[in-house]
């Protein structure tokens, strides 16, 4: 009986302890060992790859899916044919992928995989490759996948690829078998259409051999840094090649994607960062943009430093900004940027990439169904951070995104940004929603909250979620506990339906014993507090606030030298709100949120004045 019962409190504790794993946040953990030999004649390569996955789920997976991104570069892929569907194709896209010969497409095709050393079937599938495991993996428990693969660089389209527009040999973004995330809500192996990424945090160690007048830049830390025109903290050398390639070697630690690049004319800068980090830039050896990198460099630190003091420090030794890819695309360690750019927007490309490596990459959202928390949040930052290293002295340095996101609420062709990236109706649609409108999230949400408590959020989700993959929720309850405000609200109508705020100034009626009665009005479906600004005849100002009920709180004076007046609370049901103004004293104008931080989509009828 004893061992029975010995038995039965073993099971028991097992079943606990599994479903407390259900409701705490785990995450799987994938190691790349990977040998590449390109043929830069051909720009076909062979790989292997020995991939160590841990199950820190506690699912039992007995099947797993790879990510074959070079496939999306043959004619009829699902990328070709959305191009050529959507309504608004990407410029750089088009109808280019139909027009592509045998020798210019992509692929990866796995030629052998095993786990553990006995062979798996496994089936192509356009870009996914799914596997049937022989032994299911247990939770808590390792597994070693080893495959060997042939493959083709396409003609540089979207992101990868060769020689791109301004003549870089290789792109090498998402150019090997990738396997897919699985979290809370399973497996994420989606097709690539067109839009963003999402991977498996884990240990990269990639050699990649290569003709030798070729110059690589990318992901991790080199190893043999006395290679050819290699870089590293001993600086250039000279080596001998073996049959006319040299091998590199790069170990990237705590990432979730490895990205190289390679050229022939590459020139190799490196410049002091903050805090001790070696900041990389590799350029083609074209006299017309020299000086534009060269400049790029200090301002490149000062970005650096900026994201450092706003949301946290670079956790990295090493980051390098790479000419290639089709515009600007942020990856590990690293960004792909085109170069023959204008100065101002050489540096804002770099400012938005770099920034991606906060929103992203160390908070490592799920692009595809989070694209605003990647791209919104990215813009936010980098677009603060333009004001402060170019000297822009913009009052609202985000009135563009704000621009852009009224366009859209007032279109009659906006999605939620619950919207998966690949299902949007349009290009478009997509761009705003993500950029635009993720960015006044972040904008907003000072308003709501005030700006202190807004700093103190984003270093707040950086502490509690680098190195992790947050979700909306998780921000938002970070956003929670810095401020004391209930924002489960502010997340729902913002990024999860198409509500849109619009308040308005219904009526103002004088007294004659000289008070004031303001009537506002509810327009809009989404709630707001209410900042209102009113401007007497005898100049003087002062702001009544009217908190959000819902919101449980209310913010500090984010003017110290105006007068601050908490009203009562708005509740969200009620259509209107009666503040009266007991000053005495004649009105001249009136206007609600003058800094513009509130995403009213009718800004006319938000002013008042004395006629």
């Amino acid at each position: 009986m004893k061992g029975v019962l010995s038995s039965v409190f073993v099971l028991c504790c097992v079943f606990f302890s599994e479903a407390q794993n259900n409701t705490s946040y785990w995450q799987q953990h994938a190691d790349y060992t990977m040998e590449i030999d390109m043929d830069v004649e051909t720009f076909q390569y062979k790989g292997k790859q020995t991939l160590v996955y841990t199950n820190n789920s506690p699912d039992v997976l007995d099947r797993v899916f790879y990510h074959l991104y070079f496939n999306a570069f043959q004619p009829g892929s699902e990328m070709d044919v959305r191009s050529r569907t959507i309504k608004d194709p990407d410029a750089r896209v088009g109808d280019r992928i139909s027009k592509l010969s045998p020798t210019e497409i992509g692929f990866i095709k796995p030629t052998k995989l095993t786990q553990d050393g006995v062979a798996v079937s496994y089936e192509v599938v356009g870009t996914v490759l799914e596997v049937t495991l022989n032994k299911p993996i247990q939770p808590g428990t390792k597994t070693t996948f080893k495959m060997e693969w042939d493959a083709q660089v396409p003609l540089q389209i979207r992101r990868s690829g060769r020689d791109n527009a301004e003549g870089v040999a290789l792109s090498m973004t998402q150019w090997y078998p990738k396997l897919a995330e699985y979290d809370f809500e399973g497996w994420h192996a989606d097709p690539y259409i067109g839009r963003e990424f999402h991977g498996v945090w884990g240990d990269f160690d990639v050699k990649i051999s290569i003709d030798s007048d070729y110059t690589i830049g990318g992901s991790g830390y080199l190893q043999n840094t006395g290679i050819g025109h290699g870089y590293g903290p001993q600086g250039l050398k000279a080596m001998k090649p073996v049959d006319g390639k040299y091998t590199w070697h790069f170990k990237a630690p705590k990432v979730h994607d490895f990205t190289w690049a390679a050229d022939d004319e590459y020139i190799h800068d490196t410049y002091e960062g903050p805090n001790g980090v070696t900041l990389h830039f590799l350029y083609k050896n074209n006299p017309e943009i020299i000086e534009n990198w060269k400049n790029l460099q200090p301002k490149t630190a000062e970005l650096m430093k900026y994201f450092n003091k706003h949301i946290g420090e670079y956790p990295y030794k090493q980051y390098s900004v790479i000419q290639g890819g089709d515009g600007g695309m942020e990856y590990a360690m690293c960004t792909l940027i085109t170069g023959e750019r204008e100065f101002n927007s050489l540096v804002g490309v770099t400012a938005h990439e770099l920034a991606h490596t906060w929103f992203q990459f160390l908070m490592a959202t799920n692009e595809a169904k989070h694209e605003w928390m990647d791209e919104g949040f990215t813009s936010y930052i980098s677009a603060l951070a333009m004001n402060e290293v170019m000297d822009q002295q913009s009052p609202n340095p985000l009135s563009g995104s704000y621009r852009g996101y009224r366009f859209l609420a007032t279109s009659g062709e906006e999605q939620p940004q619950t919207t998966h990236a690949d299902r949007y109706a349009s290009n478009r649609s997509y761009g705003i929603a993500a950029y635009s409108k993720g960015a006044v999230f972040l904008g907003q949400l000072g308003y709501v909250i005030g700006e202190e408590n807004l700093q103190k959020t984003l270093h707040n989700y950086y502490k509690d979620w680098a190195f992790k993959h947050p979700t909306p929720n998780d921000f938002i309850r970070v956003a929670e506990k810095a401020s004391g405000f209930e924002l489960d609200w502010y997340l729902t109508d913002f990024a999860q339906t198409t509500n849109t705020v619009d308040y308005g100034i219904k009526g103002v009626e004088s007294a004659p014993n000289g008070n004031t009665t303001v009537t506002l009005e509810r327009i809009g479906l989404m709630p707001m507090p209410i900042d209102l600004y009113v401007m007497y005849q005898d100049g003087s100002e002062e702001i009544f606030h009217i908190p959000l009920q819902m919101a449980r709180a209310e913010k500090k004076n984010p003017f110290p030298a105006m007068k601050w007046n908490i009203q009562p609370d708005w509740a969200w049901a009620y259509p209107t709100y009666a503040l009266e103004i007991t000053s005495g004293k004649k009105i001249k104008a009136l206007q609600i949120d003058a800094t513009q931080r509130m995403a009213d989509i009718n800004l006319d009828n938000n002013m008042w004045e004395a006629k």
